[in-house]
């Protein structure tokens, strides 16, 4: 038996000091804990923590360091009904793991219960088939790694799959594809900094598993939102896959994005866990404290609350289920150098009782968190709960996907009912949403895709979804996908309706980047992915995800050209709401036209069949200073939008809006770049407008 010393309750986990190890595990439900070693040929060795204080049991083994694998099995009641389900036949993970090995097997003793017998407890031992816990050396030379703490209202955010993004990349080495390395490649970074993408926003790198029934299918749970580790870096992304290093490995690629400049964010996911609902496997919270940490009926405890879809909701009442989420941000942040955070199902975690409260303890425990308050805070801000759907509801503290601005302007483009006034109001900003509580325009993350539906070229090119491969008849993914084929379902050779595709995607980027608010860009839209109409690709790990790099250049060029405009010209980024007109006779900061000409009337506002409109940005009437306190002005620019099937004529506005106009973009040009022949507007004042396209036009 290995040396025990009482050691000490905190920290939580695994903490080495140089000369030993301090184990912590924190458990209400427990009668005893014992402390599981396993050597090299898998050989479990179990002592019991000695010292319990505040329900926290812990203990310190001097000479015990990085790279020892463990877990925990926790003695104490097993009644479903009251909500205890303890069970030392079953390994569990830490919590507070900072670094995992292996993976699940799944098998029938990972399971508390018989299969043929709910009610049937299963004394099968689960260690040969569970992943471990590592003890880490949490030493790193971060050099001069410095956060980019790119301004909100300059920043561009790139949602990628950390094994997608590069598994086909031929620049990448083949061992490092589909890693942190691979992210971090040069190759892969010159392609960031080029696209002018600020900051990556990763989907889960936290330790996840598949589900069960997704593995029997031959599949897996390749996006990653099924997490069992909220400290551990996935460890299938290690290129080495040796035992911690993709601890290290993710910290050099943070350490490398940063030096170029780009912020990682990551999308994480406290709302549920892997372990499903009371069916699902014993692997690690449900055995240490399954009554602390899930939400359970009150009228039944066998059965947890789902507010999530699947299959249990943690319980954000819990002070030391709170305490995870909060030391889990903290050290992302601390340890990990991350730049912010996207909350996956956040409407979740604001949930008190049944109702979502925007004023939960979760919400003040950030508010006056020191570090994590000072990090970038994404909301996707709904849930599958009633109520759940949130958007403009979170803190002024957060920014929110805004899934009111991606809907709309699918609406908008692909012919569809759109209401003009709401158009409006998501290319600047969304005001509607966010002012009335003291947000700006930087409170709404703008997107059109994101890595839950159609991709950008199969938004063009698909009315319905395609998810047969996901083996459960077509039924999974939303029927709510506002996209429009151009005419013909999937691929096609028609030079006409692939014009047509083209340009589409142009009008859905430009309205992206012209846009107030925050562009986020999904990885592969620049270059043309598709997932031959799959808008549920949740568990394809293959070519239907990943990025194809040797498809072609796509709209590269395009996305560029936009980047580049809206980093050069601060009237396209404001940090303001325009306000409006200006007085005495002056030009405000904005001015909505009809193709006439003419500033806009409330009739022309609600003229249901309208689809063409004139926007002036007044680059001279940018009412937020710069960083020195120093007037902003820009050059004005006019987007003449039109989509409408034919062409339409804009009548350039009356003389003081600008005599002289140059373009620069076109929806409708085939120019890789969006630059027209024609490089200034008509002498008659009188510009066309090809039918779904988009012209901008700037003030010389």
């Amino acid at each position: 038996m290995p040396e025990v010393w009482p050691g000490g309750a905190y920290p939580l986990g695994a903490t080495w000091d140089g000369t030993g190890t301090n184990f912590a595990l924190f458990s209400e439900a427990a009668t005893r804990v014992e402390l599981c070693l396993f050597d090299e040929h898998g050989v479990e060795t179990r002592c019991d923590l000695p010292e319990t204080d505040g329900f926290v049991w812990h203990g310190y083994l001097p000479g015990v360091g990085p790279g020892q694998r463990y877990g925990y099995r926790v003695h104490g009641p097993y009644e479903p009904r009251h909500g205890d389900r303890c069970d030392p036949s079953k390994l569990l993970l830490d919590p507070y793991a900072k670094a995992i090995e292996g993976e699940v097997r799944w098998h029938e003793a990972l399971f508390s219960y018989r299969f043929g017998d709910p009610d049937v407890l299963n004394p099968e031992d689960s260690a040969p088939y569970m992943p471990k816990n590592v003890v880490i050396n949490p030493f790193f030379d971060w050099g001069d790694d410095r956060p980019p703490r790119v301004p909100y209202h300059e920043t561009v955010i790139y949602e990628a799959h950390v094994k997608g993004l590069t598994s086909l990349h031929p620049a990448v080495p083949e061992a490092q594809r589909g890693t942190y390395a691979g992210l971090a490649h040069p190759a892969m970074i010159d392609h960031l900094v080029d696209l002018g993408v600020t900051a990556v926003e990763l989907m889960p790198v936290h330790q996840s598993i598949p589900e069960h029934a997704l593995v029997a299918r031959g599949l897996t749970n390749y996006w990653g939102y099924n997490t069992i580790g909220f400290l551990a870096p996935h460890n299938a992304y290690s290129s080495s896959g040796q035992r911690g290093e993709q601890v290290l490995e993710f910290k050099a690629m943070v350490r490398a994005l940063h030096k170029a400049g780009i912020e990682v964010i990551l999308d994480v996911v406290y709302n549920h866990t892997a372990e499903g609902d009371h069916l699902g496997p014993t692997l690690c919270f449900r055995g240490i404290d399954n009554a602390a940490y899930y939400r359970l009926r009150d009228d039944d405890k066998r059965y947890h609350l789902d507010y999530t879809g699947c299959g249990n909701s943690l319980n954000v009442r819990h002070p030391h289920a709170l305490q995870l989420i909060m030391d889990s941000l903290r050290y992302w942040v601390i340890e990990m150098h991350v730049d912010g955070f996207r909350f996956d199902l956040a409407s979740a975690l604001a949930r008190e009782l049944h109702d979502v409260d925007r004023l939960a303890a979760f919400f003040d425990l950030v508010q006056q968190d020191p570090v994590v308050s000072q990090v970038k805070l994404i909301a996707e801000p709904w849930d599958v709960g009633e109520g759940g759907y949130q958007v403009g509801n979170f803190p002024p503290l957060w920014t929110e996907w805004n899934g009111q601005y991606r809907d709309t302007v699918r609406d908008y483009w692909r012919g569809g009912y759109a209401a003009m006034p709401e158009f409006a109001s998501r290319l600047t900003g969304s005001s509607d949403l966010y002012e009335h509580d003291g947000r700006r325009p930087i409170a709404s993350i703008n997107f059109v895709t994101c890595h839950d539906g159609f991709t950008l070229a199969d938004l063009v090119a698909y009315n319905h979804k395609h998810n047969d491969a996901n083996g459960e008849g077509n039924r999974d993914g939303t029927d709510d996908n506002r996209s429009w084929n151009c005419g013909y379902e999937g691929p096609t050779d028609n030079p006409e309706v692939q014009e047509l595709r083209a340009r589409q995607r142009r009008n859905f980027l430009a309205t992206l980047f012209l846009s107030q608010g925050v562009p986020m860009l999904t990885a592969g839209d620049e270059l043309g992915r598709t997932q031959r109409g799959n808008n549920n690709a949740y568990c394809q790990d293959n070519e239907i995800s990943w990025v194809d790099w040797s498809a072609g250049d796509g709209d590269l060029e395009f996305v560029r050209r936009l980047a580049r405009l809206r980093r050069e010209h601060p009237v396209l980024r404001r940090r303001r709401f325009f306000q409006g007109h200006g007085g005495h006779g002056e030009l405000g900061d904005i001015a909505w036209l009809t193709p006439a000409g003419e500033e806009m009337t409330d009739d022309d506002w609600h003229a249901g069949y309208a689809k063409s409109l004139g926007v002036f940005l007044n680059g001279e009437a940018i009412s937020e200073p710069d960083p020195r306190g120093r007037p902003v002005r820009d050059d004005s620019f006019l987007l003449l939008i039109n989509a409408h099937s034919q062409f339409v004529e804009f009548t350039l506005p009356r003389a003081e809006f600008g005599d002289r106009w140059e373009y620069a973009l076109d929806t409708a040009s085939p120019a890789p770049d969006g630059l027209p022949d024609r490089r200034t507007a008509k002498a008659d004042g009188v510009v066309e407008v090809a039918g779904r396209s988009m012209v901008v036009l700037r003030r010389l």
